[in-house]
């Protein structure tokens, strides 16, 4: 019987998991191993992918995916578990603390570093286990954000605060260090290669058999490490206890409880944190193989390995036990790392195999099985299990609607639909309001002062024309945004999105994606570059690529001013109705893209959907708050250099023609002869006039940069009525929905797939958005419009 065909609500025992490769190695680390009771519950909306529950959390699988896996003690009970108890009274014993020569502060083999080393630390953990919000508690306002070498995965650098002579690095939230996901493979490369001089490995308490199961393998590498067991308030608030000494005996590394949400022994854990990496202290435990489990023969093999490669591992520098652990998995990356010749290499395969013969069970799935028996046993003596959380029932509650078959998609349209209501007609525009009127007010008193100041006619020009109208211009779309990113963090964080992909796998496996694209392209309906940032999360290289060349498709919101300003020029009172008709037409055009691709360029099936399903939680304000001073900051960054520099290059381009005279009139200006050029171009679509051409030259710099040129080109609305007509304000519309994106977001493009890639979004979406406009002037000519 297979996990496919397991009934609703029913128990059952995994028996042996098919499949191959990094995928099958995927399933292990996420805990689908051998003897593990497991239980269905419930299938997404559409029929898939499947939603289980085991080892305490929940994991989704497609039905293809369910079928490779067979079960057996089909039960209809839960397995037993002991009821939660009280902790069990011990003898008060203090957590060692620091230089008392506690069990992990001892005195002997420390060798301290220098006194003025940079203490350099790698803050690792699962994804949804609160890292982020340690890392803010840990650095403040202290961030750098970056990239790590060679790859395209963002990385982020902090001072922990009051420590100048430390740095953290935020690593990419991971489930194994298997080479599964570039995050995967990010985080063990900085590890084995920057060499860090300690870990602080955050976990969640409340989920925490998952959570140790990396915490082993980071063991593995024999660096000074602290662990932090964050969520301790949710854990005791539902019952349940942690024995911190216990686990600190078992595990042989300092465990110091937190709350990063309510910034609760992030103090101790600091301290913790500085002492280990300066005196370097390391693991007390790294081998969790024991002689008598299967007969010992795991503990066998990988010993015999460490003996095989030691030299080889030191020579390539990486911790000798991990190197033992990865090769019996089977990782290809260590063994070209290692660099075994052919005689070791049979010995090392001689090795595996009478293992596997020995304890009955393949390479992969006996070290997988090794880790989760030394978690239980360490959960079974340290940990007292809740009952179960009040987080979790209220997320079934609230999933019964959100994830349910006939309530999905529903709520998901209306939740979007809100969002975009409250951001464009509520919220958004009532503060994008007051931001207008501040910026005509200080325009005003700058116009006032300036004419008492008796100031160069040009200069007045430059200053009020060029900055105020243009900058200023821009700058009144600011709450906007701000206010859709605010939602569409709020979503994130609250663990709504990860719902989302659940429910829109199938819908988008038709067009050749898996649910897990849905994240960044709803990102990209907020800014097209961390939409195509999103995408490196995506395990799969070609759901990657198509991802980010279907992202330019959802309607960044450095369009809306655009949008914005001819709706309520030429379309009033029906602002709605065509925000919400572009946005539908950037969509459907996307679909019918990414279903040309799917049968062209990137044949093939999307990867499996595996995810975990984290409990709803309420978002940080202060993660919140950071993300929109990031976004409001780039904006802002972005409004007084790229924008600020375009609008002064179009003013001065339009005043002055080319022998640098000042014109009566801007058509005889150089700006009009180079934009002469692409007029024609645009003709038939109805906005042939030069200035139109010039404000979309400038929309490839910034998107907010085409109301303002308009707007110091035209200089009023007046004049921009006698250019063009409605029909041609709707083809100009969705000519820019589809042209181009921005120079920012093509520049991500060339980051992530390099030149000849955006090269090629750049032409293509230029061709797309004639075409459609063009069909979008003849309809209406048709319909007399």
């Amino acid at each position: 019987m297979t996990l496919k065909e397991l009934p609703i609500g029913k128990w059952a025992t995994i028996e042996a998991v098919g499949g191959e490769g990094a995928l099958r190695q995927h399933f292990l680390d996420m805990g689908v191993i051998p003897n593990t009771d497991i239980t269905l519950i419930k299938y997404a909306p559409l029929g898939d992918p499947m939603e289980f529950m085991l080892h305490g959390y929940e994991l989704t699988l497609r039905v293809a995916d369910a079928e490779k896996i067979t079960i057996c003690k089909v039960r209809d009970n839960a397995p037993e578990v002991p009821a939660p108890t009280e902790a069990p009274e011990t003898k008060a014993k203090a957590h060692p603390g620091l230089g008392e020569g506690g069990k992990y502060h001892t005195k002997e083999g420390e060798n301290p570093l220098p006194e003025h080393t940079t203490l350099t630390f790698a803050l690792a953990g699962n994804q949804n286990c609160g890292k982020t919000t340690l890392f803010n508690q840990l650095t403040g306002s202290n961030q750098h954000v970056g990239n790590f070498p060679g790859v395209t995965v963002d990385r982020k650098d902090g001072v922990i605060r009051g420590y100048s002579n430390t740095l953290i690095t935020d690593l990419p939230g991971i489930y194994s260090m298997s080479p599964y996901s570039s995050e995967e493979i990010v985080t063990r490369q900085f590890i084995l290669r920057e060499h860090p001089k300690g870990i602080i490995n955050i976990v969640d308490a409340s989920n925490i058999e998952r959570n140790l199961y990396l915490t082993m393998q980071l063991m593995e590498l024999d660096v000074p490490m602290v662990l932090a067991l964050n969520m301790m308030d949710e854990v005791r608030g539902n019952g349940g206890s942690i024995q911190i000494n216990e686990m600190e005996d078992m595990l042989g590394i300092p465990v110091v409880p937190i709350s990063a949400s309510k910034n609760e022994g992030i103090g101790e854990l600091i301290g913790h944190a500085l002492h280990v990496a300066k005196y370097q202290e390391r693991p007390g435990r790294i081998d969790f193989c024991k002689e008598g489990q299967r007969g010992g023969a795991l503990h066998r093999c990988l010993h015999a390995i460490m003996h095989l490669i030691e030299d080889h591992a030191k020579r390539a520098d990486i911790p000798v036990r991990f190197a033992a652990s990865k090769l019996t998995e089977g990782d290809p990356r260590i063994l070209e790392a290692l660099g075994l010749d052919q005689n070791e290499k049979e010995m090392l395969e001689h090795i595996i195999c009478q293992m596997e013969t020995e304890s009955g069970m393949d390479r992969a799935a006996a070290v997988a099985d090794m880790r989760f028996s030394f978690i239980r046993e360490v959960c079974g003596a340290a940990v007292v299990k809740p009952r179960e959380s009040k987080e979790h029932a209220r997320s079934a509650k609230i999933d019964k609607i959100l994830t349910g078959k006939y309530t999905a998609i529903p709520a998901f349209l209306g939740i979007m639909g809100i969002v975009f209501w409250l951001t464009f007609n509520v919220i958004g525009a009532w503060l994008q309001e007051l931001m207008a009127l501040a910026v005509d007010f200080l325009a005003g008193l700058a116009d006032t002062a300036l004419k008492g100041a008796n100031v160069n006619e040009v200069l007045q020009s430059l200053i009020i024309d060029g900055i105020f109208n243009g900058v200023g211009s821009v700058l009144s779309f600011l709450p906007i945004i701000v206010t859709l990113f605010f939602f569409l963090s709020l979503l994130e964080d609250s663990g709504y999105i990860a719902r989302v992909a659940f429910v829109m796998d199938k819908l988008l496996r038709k067009i050749g994606l898996s649910g897990r694209s849905i994240v960044p392209m709803l990102i990209g309906f907020g800014c097209t570059v961390p939409g195509v940032m999103a995408t490196r999360t995506l395990p799969s290289e070609r759901d990657r690529k198509m991802t980010i060349l279907l992202t330019p498709f959802m309607s960044c919101s450095a369009k809306l001013p655009i949008y914005g300003f001819f709706a309520a020029a030429f379309f009033p009172g029906r602002g709605a109705l065509v925000m919400i008709g572009l946005y539908v037409l950037g969509i459907a055009l996307g679909i019918l893209m990414a279903f040309l691709m799917k049968g062209t360029a990137f044949r093939g099936e999307a990867v499996p959907f595996v995810m975990e399903l984290p409990n709803y939680r309420l978002p940080g304000a202060k993660n919140v708050g950071r993300l929109l001073w990031d976004k409001a900051k780039d904006f802002l960054q972005r409004a007084f250099t790229v924008i600020f520099v375009a609008t002064i290059v179009i003013w001065f381009l339009q005043t002055f023609d080319f022998h640098l005279n000042i014109v009566a009139d801007s058509q005889d200006s150089m700006l009009a002869a180079a934009a002469g050029v692409i007029t024609p171009v645009l003709k038939p679509l109805g906005f042939g006039d030069w200035r139109m051409s010039t404000a979309l030259i400038t929309g490839f710099m910034a998107k907010e940069s085409v109301v303002s040129t308009l707007n110091v080109l035209f200089g009023t609305t007046e004049m921009l009525f006698v250019a063009i007509t409605p029909l041609a304000a709707a083809s100009l519309l969705v000519f820019c929905l589809l042209y181009t994106p921005c120079v920012a977001a093509i520049a991500s493009i060339k980051r992530e797939m390099g030149w000849k890639w955006a090269a090629g979004v750049v032409a293509g979406q230029c061709a797309i958005a004639w075409i459609a406009a063009f069909i979008v002037r003849l309809i209406g000519l048709a319909l007399a419009f």
